[in-house]
């Protein structure tokens, strides 16, 4: 039933399909719209090369015109998620590049992140294990985090010569655990533990390593059958306010929540109120 005037319509270059998201070399599975991504290097702990970043960043960029895809669970194989950067295959050929190359290299990392953050569909990180350098920012760019009590995290760029200030960790961290804590952990390159991601909000939850993706991708599906629409609306005012005064973030929620009580869905949850019945999202 159409509570609102006007049909869904299919613009060009929205992807009903699943078949231009394609990894050669991270898994991909894709069921009941929640694509499960997983780091599939089990051997070196997961490490990212150059591309991986690259394919990476042009998936989730492609996300953004997947109408199939409604949340994503990003994930490690074998007992780990991601070690960062392939000391061979990344970090030693950098000691060799000239600026222009290290920037645009530095350049892709970063883009990766906002590729990440500006997919409208949340995205999950089911976290064991190892989880540091360029790891620990894919699990920071992530909207949820699940870890298990084994998952040992560290933005290590220090303990390499480099500055923490990488793919946004300075603007990010702070945000999320607090600038003091921020601090400690980019200036050290020391390891946070789980109970401490836990304690200091950078984890949502701890869960045991054979239920972490379970937990994920469960939590990915209940949020895959809501409202995406207004989903991914949450996501980008989430986004968008971090740099908003006061006045400005309540103006643009006003105008986003105007927008959001334009769509079916918004109807059809008050309908299914009055029916006292649950509502059926259909992300319009």
């Amino acid at each position: 039933m159409n509570y609102l005037p006007g049909t869904s319509a299919n613009l060009p270059g929205q992807q009903t399909g699943t078949a231009h998201l394609c990894l050669q070399h991270s898994a991909l599975q894709i069921s009941d719209g929640v694509a499960t991504v997983t780091l599939n290097r089990p051997d070196r702990k997961n490490p990212l090369s150059f591309d991986s970043y690259t394919e990476l960043r042009d998936f989730f960029r492609a996300l953004a015109d997947s109408k199939a895809v409604h949340a994503v669970v990003l994930t490690g194989a074998g007992g780990n998620f991601c070690s960062g950067g392939d000391v061979h295959e990344i970090i030693g050929p950098l000691t060799t590049m000239d600026m222009p190359s290290l920037l645009a290299f530095t350049r892709l990392t970063g883009d990766l992140v906002k590729a990440i953050r500006h997919c409208p569909q949340p995205v999950i990180a089911a976290i064991d294990g190892v989880c540091v350098g360029a790891g620990a920012i894919l699990a920071m760019a992530s909207d949820i985090r699940f870890a298990t009590p084994q998952t040992k995290t560290a933005f290590l760029f220090n303990k390499v010569g480099l500055a923490g200030c990488d793919m946004g960790a300075c603007a990010m961290l702070p945000r999320l655990i607090g600038q003091g804590r921020a601090s400690e952990l980019l200036f050290s390159g020391r390891v946070m533990t789980a109970d401490e991601g836990e304690r200091w909000g950078f984890y949502n939850r701890l869960t045991e390593s054979d239920q972490v993706l379970a937990t994920a991708q469960q939590f990915a599906a209940q949020l895959a059958s809501g409202p995406t629409f207004a989903n991914s609306m949450t996501k980008k005012m989430l986004h968008q306010e971090w740099s908003m005064g006061i006045d400005e973030a309540i103006e643009a929620e006003a105008q986003a929540q105007a927008i959001c009580m334009m769509t079916n869905d918004f109807h059809r949850a008050y309908h299914a109120f009055v029916a006292r019945s649950k509502p059926e999202f259909e992300g319009n």
